[in-house]
């Protein structure tokens, strides 16, 4: 099962504390060792750092861990295959324009028999069956928006509409931004932190390093992660129910909505 990592921030703010724990998981702490990626956005466009090799290992990695890109919109994946060779192509996040904003996807589970119909605008570059769920997300919201949708908070009724045709080929996990916030969708484990003022200290579950974020913030930072499994043994993660969609903004969760 692959791995979820997401942030929404009230303010630009670095991941390298989360990153640097769930980068673990890509081949050290855990088997996912068929590539990983990061996305991280910067208004309407998005820097993008993909491998296939295993985060864990990988140099790209460590230069994300080292380098502290500050955000409101972060979306990472650690890749275990299931469908698709391990191969650049196949890597998530996944990036895409509509209505004149990238739009960044990476997916958790397996779609089985999953062969959707595509108009042509949106076509996959790779195999996988999270590379054309996307594809046939955004082929629904342009659709649904010709022009593109006017905010991610529009987009919301059409992206929860759009899931359960894709839900019943099976686990459809996943995250979804164009910048404006952070969508995630749970079929069966997904959870979430909220850090605000006052900021206390975090332990990552998956190596032994601390930070005392109250040390690093202001009063009007305020963060949200979002990941498969909590990444800190001392913070309170709340689970996303099953067939949960949350919209993400500022920080905190503003929208939710069941898919099923």
């Amino acid at each position: 099962m692959c791995q979820l990592l997401g942030m929404n921030c009230a303010t630009p703010t670095d991941i390298t504390f989360s990153f640097t724990g769930f980068a673990q998981r890509g081949g050290g702490t855990d088997h996912h060792g068929d590539g990983w990626g990061i996305g991280f956005f910067e208004d309407k466009a998005c820097r993008l750092f993909i491998d296939h090799a295993p985060a864990v290992a990988s140099p790209i990695a460590r230069l994300v861990r080292e380098l502290p890109i500050q955000s409101r919109n972060v979306i990472a994946h650690i890749r275990k295959a299931t469908q698709g060779e391990v191969k650049l192509e196949n890597c998530h996040p996944f990036v895409r324009e509509l209505g004149g904003r990238h739009w960044l996807f990476a997916h958790n589970g397996n779609l089985a028999g999953f062969a959707p119909t595509l108009d042509g605008v949106y076509r996959p570059v790779g195999d996988t069956d999270s590379e054309h769920a996307f594809c046939v997300l955004l082929q629904g919201l342009r659709a649904a928006f010709p022009d593109g949708p006017p905010s991610l908070e529009a987009a919301f009724d059409e992206v929860a509409r759009l899931v359960p045709p894709l839900r019943a080929h099976g686990e459809f996990n996943f995250l979804l931004s164009n910048g404006q916030g952070l969508l995630a969708h749970c079929t069966s484990r997904l959870w979430y932190v909220v850090r605000e003022w006052p900021f206390r200290e975090a332990h990552l579950a998956d190596m032994d390093m601390s930070i005392d974020f109250s040390r690093e913030t202001t009063p009007a930072d305020r963060v949200a992660v979002i990941a498969t499994a909590p990444l800190t043994v001392n913070e309170e993660w709340t689970a996303f129910a099953p067939d949960e969609l949350i919209l993400f903004r500022e920080g905190r969760p503003v929208r939710k909505a069941r898919t099923a």
